[in-house]
């Protein structure tokens, strides 16, 4: 268990699945504005547990709870969708009652993967879902519970975020190139990177506007995994390494993968929010910190 107070603040923030990339930054970011954060990483608070739920919000009374428990494993959810939809609908879904119960506010991190893939250009909030693959359907079961079940909630469609200490390929190519590993980029799927630090700053403006809803946050510019990685290793001092551009479908894996998911959000433009930096610029702050 994590706490983190600070005197001028009197609001409280319980953060669930705080172990993760986004959940630590966050953790961070609120502390450091004022915020008492009660960071509980999945050890500590299993959102699939009725009763875990129930007696940790009761027991930190926060005013506010931010979800950023989740399986992102999405080969795995195809293999194993009970599991999927217990981590990302049922677990959300506690949350929202039990938030609805104590008067809290809820923010729900969703995903880009909601969507198909099959439209050029942006996906906005006026694109209806169409889920493709058990972690798809999931994440978006997961928005459904939260709308239904909650009172006051922030509902945060994100997409490829990377940062220090994430476990996925976009915040560890560096590490694996310097390691030695043969790389691949895939160059057939497009969305948006999203540096977490900039993420979290966004929501953090997003609470303080108030305005409750469906959100599409995210850096700037499309781009590939492809695009991604290489810049990252040119930025890092290790333009020899060598990186094989594939396709999805010659990497053979169990769940599909949308082909273009870059989003826009209309709600952020309405509030007079400006974007968020190029993710390039974005990537050159991340190469820094780790360096």
């Amino acid at each position: 268990m994590i706490e983190e107070e600070n005197s001028i603040g009197n609001k409280t923030a319980l953060i669930t699945g705080a172990g993760g990339l986004l959940g630590r930054c966050l953790s961070r970011r609120l502390a450091a504005s004022g915020w008492r954060v009660a960071a509980r990483a999945h050890s500590e608070l299993d959102i699939t547990s009725e009763q875990g739920v129930r007696e940790g919000i009761e027991r930190v009374r926060p005013d506010l709870v931010i979800n950023c428990a989740a399986t992102t494993d999405v080969d795995r959810c195809e293999r194993e969708p009970s599991w999927a939809f217990a981590v990302n609908e049922t677990g959300p879904m506690l949350l929202a009652r039990a938030c609805r119960e104590t008067g809290s506010e809820l923010v729900h991190i969703s995903t880009d993967y909601v969507f198909d893939g099959d439209k050029e250009g942006f996906y906005t909030q006026e694109d209806p879902p169409n889920p493709r693959g058990v972690y798809a359907a999931s994440k978006l079961a997961g928005e459904r519970a939260v709308a239904r079940e909650a009172e006051r909630f922030y509902i945060i469609r994100s997409s490829w975020i990377f940062g220090a200490g994430g476990k996925n390929f976009g915040s560890r190519v560096i590490e694996y190139a310097r390691a030695g590993a043969r790389l691949k980029g895939v160059s057939d799927q497009t969305s948006i990177p999203t540096y977490a630090p900039d993420l979290s700053e966004r929501i953090e403006e997003v609470l303080g506007v108030g305005a409750h809803g469906l959100y599409h946050l995210t850096n700037t510019g499309p781009a590939s995994w492809y695009d991604f990685a290489r810049l990252a290793l040119d930025l890092a001092g290790l333009e020899e390494v060598e990186l094989q551009p594939v396709t999805r479908a010659e990497l053979r894996q169990d769940a599909p993968r949308p082909h273009n998911t870059a989003l826009r959000c209309l709600v952020s433009e309405k509030l007079g929010l400006p974007p968020l930096r190029h993710w390039r610029d974005a990537l050159g702050d991340f190469v820094r910190e780790i360096a």
